[in-house]
């Protein structure tokens, strides 16, 4: 097969990211709005029409098809004809209307009839709407997911429940959100009928009860002629046998459901009430996700559907929560929410390990939520984890996220400052974006001198950002640097306190990492957060503000085999192991059309606990024969007990509650060639006035002006065309051999200390 462009495309709340390898090898990074559009600003108008400046050089034609939507006044339009130079000429986008006219220094909104990762990829290849992309590789991580769930925004679903149990999810374990609060509000469940199936199986799967199949069947048919088109399905003592639930299936699917999710092919595990809400929120984004990736996978295809891509493409693949890739046809919905972060998770330890750091904290600062997450060699994960009101069962890099984000609201509430967690989002986002939006965290970092607005990567309006400073800092006599300031710190305390949940609350001091700092805001926090957390090394990578989307180049194919186990430890578990890695490898021959060069079991995880307890702790023995030794992993065991609770487990039976095995194909080895101009001299853009704890004058530097060996002093700002990193006073700055700007503290005192 002839050489193909690579797409790598991370969508997340406010930014859609493309990375884009063409035949030749030469990359490119593009930066689009999540909602599908592009900004442009009105430099002049003429005979032909307005001419725009979009940031991007793209050929003849381009932006004929699109709606060019106003910020401010002015009825919007459709694009008729592009020109290279920007010149395009309008229609009106309402029959018998006239042809507006833009003021020059208007925005516009450029916006696609296809969605963002589609227009990404339009902008990184130059294809037009008329034509077809070319054959690639697309590697896709998606919030689409997410966004539905979190928005109630998904199909009309029905529970189908064992009978008795209609009230199961509503009962939930009675966790209380605040145990402390008089009046529980208890969010609605996402489904919006509950079903009670006639059958029943005992504890050890067998029937004591027949599947009512006719009343199944009737009550499908009825519940389709209303409307609903997810089905949801969670029988008792299901993981100890399917077949109750397997024929259920084929009952839904044949009265007209499209969409069916079954608790027991899903999450084979013990508990029917986590593995009742996972067929849920996998039958409520069925479609949603669905959808999603079949307009993807049709765009790509020049409509005819193909997943291998008719064109002589491959096909494509989408980021799992785990952190692996997985074909369209085979991903599920439930794999889907943490889509986006776990490409970051991917792009930091890759970023890590070029520049000679193995174990390294992730801090992924958005415009609407940041990510932490550790890497300490391997991956971390979760399989039972929480996504709003949501609980899934599924394989999960262990990531924290908090409502926190360059996008993040800032405002004044009975004299205290607040900030978050509501966020301003793609439209209208931060007021400096120009579309009407609030004061948020990107406003305050611009008004403080920490980003400079003519090297931004959107039309900025800082006399916006003032004027909703100035509302909002009115009660308390004004702006003044040292409340905007005090907005930051709010952030950074709840960033650095995410990083205290997954590296001290699990038994790992941050002082031993290195903070990886990435995403649009990143750059602007991380000193300040490493500083809180004690932490000496931060290193900001290249393509920072895209390391989601390259994450996804480093990103294998995997499959995970599970099973719940609930046996003593005794004879070992390496005969479970072996069956596992024979399943795990099987799923993962199944994919089709991948090169599966190198597949190999990874990883096999042992969760074990003592006799009685709930709480399990993960060994990783190295092979099926390891697992076999009853001695090696109770001693395993015993050195992660010590590790997590500061003291030996004491003398008591062990039980395996259950064995998860990793498959994967061999780690990619995607590099992007970002070869620097500039030698190692004192390259620079000039100085700029920013404020720490004060307006002091900073060097301001260009990250593209910067070679390997480069070293400066802070206080200094390094800009490149989305992200700003700043090096606060008592950091020193130097760039490694990977072309990572690597940040040390340069002295402690005065710094905070407290982990």
């Amino acid at each position: 097969m002839p050489p193909l462009w690579q797409l790598w495309v991370d969508t997340g709340g406010t930014f859609t990211d493309c990375v884009a390898i063409d035949p030749e090898g030469s990359s490119r990074c593009v930066k689009v709005l999540s909602s599908g559009a592009v900004r442009a600003t009105v430099l002049s108008n003429g005979p032909r029409g307005p001419r725009l400046e979009t940031r991007f050089d793209l050929p003849e034609g381009f932006f004929a098809g699109y709606r060019a939507l106003p910020l401010g006044e002015g009825a919007p339009a459709l694009v008729d004809r592009w020109s290279a130079d920007g010149t395009c000429s309008l229609l009106p986008a309402a029959s018998g209307a006239a042809t507006p006219a833009y003021e020059s220094g208007q925005v516009l909104e450029l916006l696609s009839p296809e969605n963002a990762p589609i227009l990404a990829a339009r902008i990184a290849t130059g294809r037009a709407l008329n034509e077809s992309l070319p054959p690639c590789d697309l590697r896709l991580a998606t919030t689409r997911g997410t966004n539905a769930l979190l928005e109630r925004a998904g199909s009309r679903t029905v529970l189908f429940v064992t009978a008795g149990f209609a009230d199961l999810l509503l009962i939930g374990d009675q966790a209380r959100p605040d145990i402390f609060a008089l009046e529980v509000e208890r969010p609605a469940p996402l489904y919006e009928r509950s079903v009670e199936v006639g059958g029943r199986l005992d504890a050890e799967g067998r029937e004591l009860e027949p599947l009512d199949e006719d009343g199944l069947r009737t009550a499908a048919r009825a519940l389709v002629d209303e409307g609903f088109g997810a089905a949801a399905v969670a029988l008792m003592h299901s993981y100890r046998n399917p077949d109750h639930e397997r024929r259920a299936e084929r009952i839904l699917r044949s009265a007209g459901f499209a969409t069916v999710s079954c608790s027991a092919e899903l999450a084979p595990l013990i508990k029917i009430v986590p593995r009742a809400h996972t067929a849920v929120v996998d039958a409520y984004l069925g479609r949603a996700v669905g959808g999603y990736l079949e307009t993807t996978r049709t765009a790509l295809s020049g409509s005819r559907g193909s997943e291998a891509g008719e064109a002589g493409g491959v096909a494509p693949r989408v980021m799992t929560s785990a952190g692996g890739l997985a074909g369209f046809s085979s991903y599920r919905p439930k794999d889907s929410l943490l889509s986006g972060p776990a490409g970051g998770v991917v792009g930091a330890a890759a970023a890590g390990r070029a520049s000679g750091h193995e174990r390294v904290i992730g801090f992924d600062m958005g415009g609407t939520s940041t990510d932490v997450s550790r890497y300490d060699g391997d991956f971390e994960y979760n399989f039972e984890f929480r996504v709003g009101d949501a609980v899934v069962v599924a394989p999960a890099l262990a990531i924290e996220t908090v409502a926190s984000g360059g996008g993040s609201i800032c405002r004044v509430d009975h004299g205290q400052l607040k900030v978050g967690p509501e966020s301003a989002g793609a439209r209208p986002g931060p007021a400096c974006y120009g579309a009407g939006g609030p004061l948020t965290i990107t406003d305050v970092n611009l008004l403080l001198g920490r980003i400079d607005p003519k090297a931004f990567g959107l039309p900025i309006d800082v006399a916006a950002a003032e004027d909703r400073a100035a509302e909002a800092l009115a009660d308390l006599g004004g702006v003044d640097e040292r409340l905007l300031g005090g907005f930051l710190a709010i952030a950074n305390e709840r960033m650095a306190d995410a990083i205290r949940r997954i590296s001290i609350s699990r038994g790992y001091d941050p002082t031993d990492y290195a903070l990886v700092s990435f995403g649009g805001a990143g750059g602007q926090h991380a000193c300040a957060i490493a500083s809180e957390l004690g932490m000496g090394t931060v290193l900001v990578p290249v393509d920072t503000s895209l390391l989601s989307a390259v994450g996804l180049g480093h990103a294998v194919l995997e499959r995970f085999a599970h099973r719940q186990v609930l046996e003593p430890l005794d004879g070992g578990v390496g005969s479970v192991v072996e069956r596992l890695e024979r399943e795990a490898l099987s799923r993962l021959l199944e994919e089709r059309g991948a090169n599966l060069e190198g597949a190999a079991v990874r990883r096999r995880i042992v969760r074990l606990r003592l006799l009685g307890q709930e709480t399990a702790l993960e060994v990783e023995p190295a092979s099926a024969a390891e697992a076999a030794s009853t001695d090696l992993i109770a001693g395993l065991f015993a050195d992660r007990y010590q590790a997590v609770y500061g003291y030996p487990p004491p003398e008591h039976p062990i039980e395996v509650e259950s064995v998860r095995v990793l498959a994967s194909t061999a780690p990619a080895a995607a590099r992007l060639d970002r070869a620097g101009t500039a030698a190692s001299g004192d390259a620079g853009a000039g100085e700029y006035r920013a404020w720490f704890d004060g307006w002091r004058t900073a060097a301001l530097l260009r990250r593209e002006d910067l070679a390997p060996g480069f070293e400066r002093s802070g206080p200094c700002l390094v800009q490149e065309r989305h992200s700003i990193t700043v090096v606060e006073p008592g950091w020193r700055l130097r760039v490694d051999e990977a072309r990572g700007l690597l940040l040390r503290r340069a002295q402690t005192s005065g710094a905070k200390e407290r982990i």
